[in-house]
Order: structure tokens, then sequence, then C-alpha cells
């Protein structure tokens, strides 16, 4: 049987490969092997614990205050000479990550086939998410099949001359992982979570750390913060803060001391999802949490001025607010006092997927390699949130 073998590296891309990684063991038609290159660590480490996924290979690359250059040459080097040894007849990447950009050119440099999961996204900035709207354009240069989660990425990858045999529409895998993590109802390793979620308070909840907004813009960010915390005594603020000390030192000082913000360390995919389900509004500047947040009906304020996910701006459950200090108090504000307005972001349709993107996947893969037959495109139905 054809082996494909799985590439990844970082907490995003480690929980929307899990349910590939899923299907693939469960296939009759191709083997599985799975490399992660741990340009994320410990957030990599608890994905895949959660999703009971075990690498064949780990090339450990993270040092500290990792450069991007850094990242790629490490990651290339390694999987020069893992692909001279193994010899997969295919390589899976996800998403923009400087990994998965690393990984396909490698692959690339050995002649293997290169599935890209995610494929399509755009903002139109090349500079806007950096370097993720590079990452995911040279990887889209390099793919022999692109796994696009929506009808509106196809377009733009046939508008740049892919082909559209080349093209299937899987829906996103972040929503078949999301799915099946909600159900498990994790519990809360930090008991000051625990104690919030009994006590019914409402939470917003807050995730950054893109690099467009390290520096001035995130310190607005944490003054931003402190005033909506000193304004509404009765919402509490939980940020699971990122381990990029570039952030924290950015972020956290105008926080100090504020009684109802909670700062707490990276939540494993479980503990997130959960408070996720339990959160009032989203604030944040991650590509993932615009996707998995909709499929809940908690309506999310993106602090960027695009996105490379603008389905769920236009069905309305999504709003790109920036990072300027006084547009994001204004905005969470609306959303606390204005029952309406929260009422029509929750109840927004979510374009994203029906839970079963890795099935098509693993499909359009066989067919890639000639073991298999491809299945429907996915097509967007009224959404059954959980």
């Amino acid at each position: 049987m054809p082996t494909v073998m799985s590439i990844f590296g970082t907490r995003p891309e480690a929980i929307k490969m899990a349910p590939i990684v899923g299907a693939l063991k469960r296939s009759h038609a191709l083997d599985s092997v799975v490399t992660v290159t741990g340009q994320h660590r410990e957030m990599l480490d608890q994905v895949n614990e959660l999703f009971d996924v075990v690498p064949d290979y780990d090339l450990n690359i993270l040092e500290q205050r990792q450069s991007l250059s850094g990242i790629m040459t490490r990651t290339m080097d390694g999987l020069e000479k893992l692909f001279t040894a193994s010899k997969p007849d295919a390589v899976i990447v996800q998403g923009d990550t400087t990994t998965s950009t690393a990984a396909a050119i490698a692959a690339f440099y050995h002649g293997i086939p290169i599935v890209h999961v995610e494929a399509g996204l755009r903002s139109g900035n090349l500079l806007s998410p950096f370097p993720e709207e590079a990452n995911r354009k040279l990887t889209s240069q390099l793919a022999s099949l692109h796994l696009a989660p929506t009808s509106e990425s196809r377009s733009n990858l046939v508008a740049e001359g892919v082909s559209s045999s080349a093209i299937v529409v899987t829906g996103n895998t972040v929503i078949d992982a999301l799915l099946d993590s909600v159900g498990k109802q994790a519990s809360f390793s930090d008991p000051r979570l625990e104690a919030v979620a009994e006590s019914g308070r409402r939470i917003l909840l807050v995730t950054t750390h893109r690099r467009e907004n390290q520096g001035n813009a995130m310190q607005g960010v944490g003054r931003a913060l402190a005033r909506i915390a000193d304004r509404e005594r009765d919402l509490v603020i939980v940020l699971p803060a990122h381990k990029n000390p570039v952030v924290r030192e950015a972020l956290l000082p105008a926080l100090s001391g504020k009684a109802n913000v909670l700062v707490t360390e990276p939540l494993g995919y479980g503990e997130f999802t959960r408070l996720l389900s339990i959160a009032h509004i989203v604030l944040t500047d991650s590509g993932g949490v615009q996707e998995e947040a909709p499929s809940l009906g908690k309506p999310v304020l993106v602090m960027r001025e695009n996105t490379e996910r603008p389905e769920a701006v236009e069905a309305g459950t999504v709003k790109l607010i920036g990072t300027d200090e006084n547009t994001i108090v204004e905005e969470v504000n609306i959303l606390l006092h204005d029952e309406d307005h929260f009422a029509r972001m929750a109840n927004a349709v979510n374009p994203y997927g029906d839970g079963k993107a890795a099935e098509r996947s693993i499909a359009a893969i066989a067919h890639l390699l000639n073991v298999g037959d491809r299945v429907a495109d996915f097509e967007p139905a009224p959404y059954l949130r959980r």
C-alpha cells in the first residue's frame, strides 16, 4: 500500500491534522506515518495526547526565541535526511505555518507529491497575516492535491491557475476535531477555571499571539482589556497566555492586579474547547478560533484588519475590529449590552464543516495515489450547533 506521511509541528496544525491521522489509521488503502517537527513543543504534545496521535518521527527543532529562518532551515535539514531514508509516496501538510511550507519545499525537492490541507485561504495582503499569507501561497505552488475547506477557498485557487481537478472541497477538519473534543468534556486542571465555570458569570475569552500584533498593538490590547475589566466588574476575562515571552511582556503588565482577569497558562485543546463552549464572547487574533467559536454559537471579534477566513464575516458571526484600543472596548461593550446584536452574531450560520472533512480528505488522497475514488465535495447546509 502507498505510504502517506503527515507532517506538522504546531498546536493548530496538530488539531487540524488529528482527524486526518485518525482516518489514515483506519484506511485499508493507505499506510500512515506521522512526523512532527516540534516547532511548538508542550502545546503540540498536549494535542497529540488528547487525540491519541503517536509520532513515528520527531525532529524536535524547538529553540528559545526561534526565528522563522531558523525554523525553516532546521525543518528542511531534518526532513532531507528522513525523506532519503523513508521515501514516502506522498506527504500531507496543513495550513500556513513555517513547518508546513518547509515540509512542502523539502518534499518537492525529493519529488514527493504534496497534499495541502486547508488550502486556498487568502487575505489578499502578503504581509498580513505574517508570515502565514506568504506561506500558504508558496505551498499552493508546490502541492499536487489541494484540500480546500470551502468553495471560496476553491475559487481562490482556481483564480491563481490551479486546475479544478486538483482541488477537493472537504470542509475544515477543525470542525471534526472540535466536535470530538467538546463531546469529551475535559476537566479544567486550573481550579480557578473550574470555579469560574461553576459561577455562571459571563466570560470574555481572549486569545492573542499574532506576530503582526506584537509590540505596540498588543500593549494596546492589554490596556483595552484592563478598561473592560474595570467597567464590567461582573464579567470574567479569561486569557490563556501564549508562551512567547514577547507576547507576555506586551500584554500582561496592564492586567496585573485586576480581580476579574484570569490569566492562565496555555490550555490543552480539550480544556480550551470546554472553555470556548461556556464563553459568552470571544476576542481573538487566531485563525482557527474564527472557525471553532461560530460552531458553538459564540460571537467572535477578530483583532485583525483582514482575514483569510471571510466566510464567517460574510455570515455575520465574526467581525473584524483591528487592534485599536478604543475600538476593542467599544465593540465588546456593544456585544455585552445590545441583546439583539449579540443574538444576530450568535445565531449566524457556520460555513466551515459538518464533521466529515477527514473522510473526504482520505478519499481524495487515495484517488491521487490511484487506490480509491474521491467522493462528492462538501456543500454547506444549515449548521446544527452542539
